[in-house]
C-alpha cells in the first residue's frame, strides 16, 4: 500500500460526511503543486501567480486630475460668491503644464493630467463660467476635490498582487499599469480522468442494447478546460478490476489529480474501493447530500483521487461543490471560505426531508420587479437536460424541512461558479 498521511486513513465509522465537513477536509488535505514558468502578460490570463508582484513605482506616479476642469489653489477662492481667476495655461494628459499656479490663477486641465505645481484642487468645468483669459469659480468647493494622489492606488514597494492570485482581465490591466512585461506563474495542474462502466459507448457509434453514451467525460472536459488544467482523457475503463487498477496506476504516474466517474457506489461491479486499498488510501466515501452521495476522496501514489458518482448531474454537483475547490487549492489558489449564496424568493413549493443537503436545478429570473427562482426540468440525477436549462443551484440546508411559495431560499448562480 502506498504510504500516505495518517489523516487519509479510512473513516472507521464509514459515515456520510456533511457537505461543509467534506469540503473542509478536502481543501485542508491538498497542498499546492510546485513548479512555475515565466509568461508574457497577455499569455498569463487564467494562470496562477507564483510570486508576489511588487509595485516598482507609485500608481499613479504623480498627483493628477480626476476630472476635466480647472486646477487651482484652494486658498484663491472667496468664502462667498464667485471668484474670478486668471487662466494661465493648459495641462493635458501626457503634456504637463510646466509653470507654477499662483494665487488668483487657474490652469485648464484634462482628466489624467499631472496636477500643476502650486495647485491642490480641481473644479469641474460644468460648474464654471468663462470669459477670455479668465474663469469664474462658484462657492461651495472643497479643498483637494477631484484630484488623485500619487501612490493612491499602489505605493512604490507595496505588494500589487500576491502569489496565488488567479489572473483575470483586471489583473492583466493592473500588471500592465506597473510596466511589468513578464510574470511568474504556476505550472498548469495536470488532471487525468476517465469513466468506468461496461454500459458506456463512445459518441458517433450506434448504441447496443443496454448501452448509453458517455457524457461525463465531455462534461469533465469542459469543466477542467475552464479550470485551466492540462487534461489527460483516458477514455472509458471497463468494469474489470485489473483494468481499473491499471488505469489508476497509469494516471498516478502522469497526473497531479485523478477524476473518475462511476464505480464508487455499492454495486457488484464497483471495484474502485477495493483497488484503492491496494494502490493507495481513501479519506471518505459517502456524503450526506443529494445528488452525489457516493463520492471518494483519497490518494493514489502522489496523485489525489476524486471518485465522482456515475450519474451526470451528480458528477456536476460533486465537481462544483467539492472537487473544484480542492483542485483550485492544488493549482495554488486559496478558494473562498465558502461558496457565495444569494437569498431569492421561491416561486414554487419544494418538498424536502430534514437530514441532508440538497442541490436542485433552478432558474432565477425577474417577475414583476422581484427576483424569483423556480425548479426546472426533471430533478433526477441522470437528467442532464435540466442542468442545461438551469442557471443556478437551489441549495437546501440539512435542517430545511421544505419550502413554501414565497419563502426565500438560497441559490448559487452558475455564471462564474465553475
Amino acid at each position: 500500500m502506498t504510504d500516505t498521511t495518517s489523516c487519509l486513513s479510512r473513516d472507521p465509522a464509514n459515515r456520510a460526511l456533511s457537505a461543509a465537513e467534506a469540503r473542509e477536509r478536502m481543501v485542508a488535505e491538498v497542498t499546492p503543486i510546485r513548479g512555475h514558468e515565466y509568461l508574457p502578460v497577455r499569455a498569463a490570463l487564467g494562470r496562477v501567480l507564483a510570486a508576489d508582484i511588487i509595485a516598482p513605482h507609485d500608481v499613479p506616479a504623480h498627483d493628477n486630475s480626476a476630472m476635466d476642469g480647472y486646477a487651482i489653489r484652494f486658498d484663491s477662492l472667496s468664502a462667498e460668491g464667485e471668484t474670478r481667476l486668471a487662466v494661465v495655461g493648459t495641462a493635458l494628459a501626457g503634456n504637463a503644464f510646466s509653470g507654477l499656479v499662483g494665487k488668483g490663477q487657474a490652469v485648464r486641465i484634462m482628466t489624467g493630467a499631472v496636477l500643476p505645481a502650486g495647485a491642490d484642487t480641481v473644479v469641474v468645468q460644468e460648474v464654471t463660467r468663462t470669459e477670455p483669459g479668465a474663469v469664474f469659480i462658484p462657492s461651495g468647493q472643497r479643498s483637494g476635490q477631484n484630484t488623485r494622489k500619487a501612490g493612491e492606488d499602489l505605493a512604490r514597494g507595496a505588494v500589487a498582487m500576491a502569489a496565488g492570485k488567479r489572473i483575470g482581465p483586471a489583473e492583466l490591466g493592473l500588471i500592465a499599469s506597473l510596466g511589468v512585461a513578464e510574470v511568474a506563474v504556476k505550472r498548469r495542474l495536470r488532471v487525468a480522468f476517465f469513466s468506468t462502466g461496461d454500459e458506456l459507448a463512445s459518441i458517433g457509434k450506434p448504441l447496443a442494447p443496454g448501452e448509453v453514451y458517455d457524457s461525463n467525460r465531455y462534461t469533465l472536459h469542459g469543466l477542467l478546460t475552464r479550470l485551466g488544467a492540462d487534461i489527460i482523457d483516458m477514455g472509458v475503463v471497463p468494469d474489470r478490476p485489473e483494468a481499473l487498477e491499471a488505469a489508476l496506476a497509469e494516471a498516478a504516474l502522469v497526473a497531479d489529480a485523478i477524476i473518475t466517474t462511476g464505480g464508487v457506489s455499492v454495486g457488484e461491479a464497483d471495484f474502485v474501493r477495493d483497488i484503492l486499498d491496494k494502490l493507495g488510501q481513501v479519506s471518505f466515501w459517502k456524503l450526506n447530500i443529494k445528488p452525489g452521495r457516493p463520492m471518494a476522496f483519497g490518494k493514489v501514489g502522489q496523485a489525489w483521487l476524486f471518485g465522482l458518482p456515475g450519474n451526470p448531474v451528480a458528477v456536476m454537483v460533486s465537481y462544483t461543490q467539492f472537487a473544484l475547490d480542492a483542485l483550485l487549492r492544488l493549482s495554488g489558489v486559496d478558494p473562498l471560505p465558502e461558496r457565495p449564496l444569494l437569498s431569492v424568493e421561491s416561486a414554487v413549493a419544494i418538498k424536502k426531508q430534514v437530514g441532508r443537503r440538497e442541490y436542485l436545478r433552478g432558474r432565477v429570473g425577474a417577475v414583476d420587479g422581484r427576483w424569483q427562482v423556480k425548479m426546472v426540468g426533471n430533478q433526477g440525477s441522470g437528467v442532464l437536460s435540466s442542468m442545461s436549462e438551469a442557471n443556478c443551484f437551489i441549495v437546501l440546508a440539512e435542517e430545511c424541512a421544505g419550502v413554501a411559495v414565497g419563502e426565500n431560499v438560497q441559490v448559487q448562480l452558475f455564471e462564474g461558479a465553475f
